[in-house]
């Protein structure tokens, strides 16, 4: 009887404590862009969006593959205040890089088109970077894939930047839109990592966290 009194007070003793850690986690995701809040939502049902805006610049000799995640952790800074200390929150950036030159948002069609033909019938790197934030400690990771294009024709080119206007991506293109789907060859990585977030790395790190 008292065995089983013990374990009774022991299980309820490890749920209140459990229930505890995760009311006290509450998860923000400091990113306005759709493919990461989708991303997020295949591993956390419950989560809240808001971002903040930052200076992107950063220092013109850091090596590319260094900067994703420079900015990831210069986006979770923002949120380094009180109002956050009891939350965790999520930030990420990507960058596309060809030959240690950084492809970044194109302004408008001209530099899209540009960006394309550059990586037309070429390797290029994609580095997605994630900073997780809690009470002041932050964790930077960051993941890099190889894409590889086909030869894109100027009709296909066009096509897609009058169809889809990506101008909020880096590189110029979704991966996940139609010039991916005719234009990539093969990927060397995470796809995912491509859309925008290393969401197989966040996910061991929010794991061993406990929050989800």
């Amino acid at each position: 009887m008292l065995i089983a009194t013990n374990k009774l007070w022991f299980t309820i003793t490890y749920l209140i404590n459990l229930e505890r850690t995760y009311i006290l986690m509450k998860v923000i995701l400091g990113s306005n862009s759709p493919r990461r809040r989708e991303l997020l939502g295949y591993i956390l049902t419950d989560f809240e969006v808001e971002v903040r805006s930052i200076d992107e610049s950063y220092p013109p000799e850091m090596p590319v593959n260094e900067i994703a995640a420079y900015l990831a952790e210069q986006k979770a800074e923002a949120f380094n205040e009180d109002e956050f200390k009891d939350a965790v929150v999520i930030t990420a950036d990507t960058t596309v890089a060809l030959d240690d030159k950084l492809l970044e948002k194109p302004a408008d069609k001209f530099e899209a088109k540009e960006m394309l033909m550059q990586i037309s019938d070429r390797k290029h790197l994609v580095i997605s970077a994630a900073c997780v934030m809690y009470n002041g400690k932050k964790d930077v990771f960051s993941e890099i894939t190889e894409v590889y294009f086909n030869k894109l024709s100027e009709k296909e080119i066009d096509f897609y930047i009058d169809r889809y206007q990506p101008f909020d991506k880096a590189g110029a293109y979704g991966i996940q839109e139609w010039i991916g789907m005719i234009g990539i060859e093969k990927i060397i990585g995470s796809y995912y990592n491509v859309v925008g977030l290393p969401i197989h790395l966040l996910y061991k790190k929010l794991l061993s966290m406990g929050v989800v």
